[in-house]
């Protein structure tokens, strides 16, 4: 039998119907119901077992991740990535425990890949109450760090590619120290999804010692190169912040968020939700400075939610300010969200 996602199915669709009804509690019943269809699919359509596995983990893996982050979804947290060889006695090292500790201070929790160096020294500093682990399995032996053994926010991965999921899609903020091979794929991997509109705009901060050339080194190769040859825009550089201290890199996130606080799309327009209101002045002002990004006689102005916007009961009284963006230069509207937040 040939199934489809549409209501077509005949006594498939019945069955699942009453599968649903009997487990219950089943919120969304309409994407579980598909979710099913898409299971029954590829057991029809691929025999080949490795395929089927990579399939069941995964969507294991990932459940299993919304079970542990979902009762902190208020609660806006920082990736942190970094070497696991950094060694205690090396100043990043400080650094990056105090810069743990600095953001539980300003009620932010973190997640670190839950290993040793500067994953080690991050949970330290912000502590098991404040600390996710996002593990790996390894062919060599990879433990948590003792911050994280034992507690109940640590996962441990098969897949990388669910690990990296849940260090983007829980983040409000990425903190990158100086690292290997890993470290630089994450950082490259965070960039192009805000370069390209595939994960909302946040703040990318790069962390180094005072007088550090890790990152200073990176990005001049980033502007001789890549930006030299067109490969990237100036406005990329707009992306990423550098940081040679715990207190700015941490002042940085948390201006980020002063007055701007989330976005979506609805209906192909741009709504970004902040904590208080803009004079009709500033809203001009936008207009005239990013007329650039908007789409041909666009704006950019005021609004209360939007009727998409319903089910988010929590932040139903924030301000909107509605964007004709143009969703081609994700740079300048990293600028916009900083213009917004200096007013």
């Amino acid at each position: 039998m040939s199934l489809h996602f549409t209501r077509t199915n005949g006594p498939v669709d019945e069955a699942i119907d009453q599968l649903i009804e009997l487990a219950g509690h089943i919120r969304r019943p309409e994407i579980i119901r598909e979710m099913i269809i898409a299971a029954i699919k590829a057991g029809q359509e691929d025999d080949t077992r490795a395929d089927l596995k990579l399939m069941n983990t995964t969507l294991k893996e990932m459940r299993f991740t919304s079970k542990v982050f979902g009762p902190y979804r208020h609660v806006r947290k920082v990736t942190v990535f970094g070497s696991a060889r950094t060694e205690p006695s090396e100043p990043v090292y400080a650094m990056a425990r105090l810069f743990g500790k600095r953001l539980a201070e300003a009620g932010y929790m973190v997640i670190t890949g839950g290993g040793a160096g500067i994953m080690q020294a991050v949970n330290e500093g912000a502590g098991p109450d404040y600390s996710f682990g996002v593990n790996i399995r390894l062919p060599f032996e990879q433990r948590a760090n003792p911050t994280l053994e034992g507690n109940p926010r640590l996962i441990t991965y098969k897949y990388f590619f669910n690990r990296k999921v849940a260090f983007l899609k829980e983040a409000s903020a990425i903190a990158l120290f100086p690292g290997g091979f890993g470290t630089l794929d994450e950082a490259m991997e965070t960039l192009t999804l805000i370069q390209t509109g595939k994960r909302n705009p946040m703040p990318l901060v790069l962390v180094d010692k005072p007088g550090g050339t890790y990152w200073s080194q990176w990005v001049h190769f980033f502007k001789g190169e890549l930006l030299a040859r067109g490969y990237v825009s100036d406005s990329d550089f707009s992306l990423f912040e550098q940081s040679a201290s715990v207190d700015d890199a941490v002042g940085k996130i948390v201006r980020f968020y002063r007055r701007y606080h989330s976005q979506r799309y609805v209906d192909k327009k741009l709504v970004i939700r902040m904590t208080s209101d803009l004079s009709p002045s500033a809203i001009l002002d936008l207009n005239a400075q990013f007329a650039d990004i908007l789409t041909p006689g666009g704006s950019i102005c005021m609004s209360c939610p939007m009727p998409a916007e319903a089910e988010e009961t929590d932040i139903s009284e924030l301000p909107r300010l509605v964007v004709d963006f143009n969703r081609k230069d994700f740079g300048r509207l990293r600028k916009l969200i900083d213009v917004i937040n200096s007013l």
